[in-house]
């Protein structure tokens, strides 16, 4: 039977889910309601509005939307780039250390997990700083990518404050025309963000590898994630199917709430906050809201 609790005192909620996982180590599985402290909104959270996120299909054949997402994604990505993890990153990073965490697997393609010191991170739909050529494979950076479309469209200019941003650094402009798509470098053919769309599958060793991970784990905190998509929601399933505890903070129902042990209807940063402190671990410096001291991000070589 799953007992739930609604946001209360961080710090009661945190000695339930301890409770609950016992010590560890278990299995952090992260959704988009773990960043929307940094200010990237999420897809389903009780107040987000509707989108409609591009497809594989739509990409891959044809030009129009492909201009489309390219143009969009060149105003997003450079907020993204800017964008600082929040305190349930860094609570997070800190769990590990304390051997309360093995791994984190997070369907966010922000990096801000790698950004707050985790270690044992799987980007279980890729990451925004690459792209991908879909003929040869070549993978480069996403800035190196900037700098080429910056060249190819000089008068194309929209300010981040102008437009929302999505989760995957897709952003909303009213119109695309006249943006030009830059090809591979390589060998001239389509690049795509190595990330994994919608109606595409997360390669399979990436899957396998985190399988191994629950089964490695003595438990499964799941945190800002209705769970709605199977890519994630597979791997709470196995955690259940193994009678591992499994433990659910997140804003709002999920698919998987029949499955916990325990569900918090909670945000991400405080609790996970709390959490790290019964470790032993500090409290941030960083108030709530607050912007963290720049940091340098880990990104791919220049190709």
């Amino acid at each position: 039977m799953t007992e739930k609790l609604d946001a209360g005192e961080p710090t009661a909620i945190a000695e339930r889910v301890r409770a609950t996982l016992g010590e560890g180590p278990v299995l952090a599985l992260t959704g988009a309601g773990i960043s929307t402290d940094s200010g990237i909104p999420d897809y389903r959270g009780p107040d987000s509005p509707p989108r409609n996120p591009m497809t594989y299909q739509q990409f891959v054949g044809d030009h129009a939307f492909r201009r489309h997402y390219w143009a969009r994604n060149h105003v997003g990505w450079r907020y993204m780039e800017r964008t600082e993890c929040n305190d349930g990153h860094r609570a997070l990073a800190d769990l590990e250390s304390a051997g309360a965490v093995s791994a984190v697997v997070t369907q966010n393609v922000d990096t801000l997990h790698e950004l707050a010191g985790s270690r044992c991170v799987v980007d279980l739909h890729g990451r925004y700083d690459r792209v991908i050529c879909l003929e040869c494979r070549q993978v480069t950076s996403r800035s190196s990518l900037d700098r080429r479309l910056a060249e190819l469209n000089p008068h194309f200019s929209v300010t981040v404050e102008d437009i929302e941003l999505a989760p995957d650094a897709d952003a909303v402009l009213a119109s695309t025309e006249g943006f030009r798509v830059a090809d591979c470098a390589a060998c001239g053919g389509m690049l795509k963000p190595d990330i994994v769309y919608f109606g595409e599958n997360v390669p399979k060793p990436r899957v396998e590898e985190v399988y191994d991970l629950v089964e490695q784990a003595r438990g499964l905190l799941v945190a800002g994630s209705s769970l709605t998509v199977f890519s994630g929601r597979r791997f709470v399933k196995r955690a259940a199917q193994q009678g591992k505890p499994v433990v659910i903070l997140n804003r709002g129902e999920t698919r998987c709430d029949e499955l916990a042990a325990l569900t918090v209807d909670a945000g991400c940063s405080e609790v996970l906050r709390a959490l790290a402190s019964s470790y032993g671990q500090p409290a941030d410096p960083t108030p709530l809201g607050a912007t963290a001291p720049p940091s340098t991000r880990v990104s791919v070589p220049e190709a």
